[in-house]
């Protein structure tokens, strides 16, 4: 989900948001695109150098998930990303 119990939205991780892309194959370039935060701006975050404004963080997010990524807080289990589960066919593949 990307939200916690109480409703706030979580923040991600450089680690969740390049596997968040990997997942649904997108380039940093798309993703700049989508969310209308700049190309250089998705380098140095999914580097680790430095963390992004929540604004931005927020558009990364967004973007992410309209193309059915869902965030996986941290609750013990280390925080994670995964698929929407309506948008992935009984073959493993994405839907359109």
């Amino acid at each position: 989900m990307s939200t916690r119990d109480n409703g706030t939205k979580i923040a991600i991780t450089a680690g969740q948001g390049r596997a968040a892309r990997a997942f649904i194959g997108w380039s940093q370039d798309r993703l700049a695109a989508e969310s209308g935060v700049p190309k250089r701006t998705i380098v140095r975050f999914e580097a680790g150098e430095g963390t992004p404004r929540a604004a931005t963080l927020e558009a990364l997010r967004t973007a992410l998930e309209a193309a059915g990524v869902e965030f996986v807080p941290e609750n013990g289990g280390g925080a994670g990303v995964r698929l929407r589960k309506s948008i992935i066919s009984t073959q493993g593949t994405l839907m359109d």
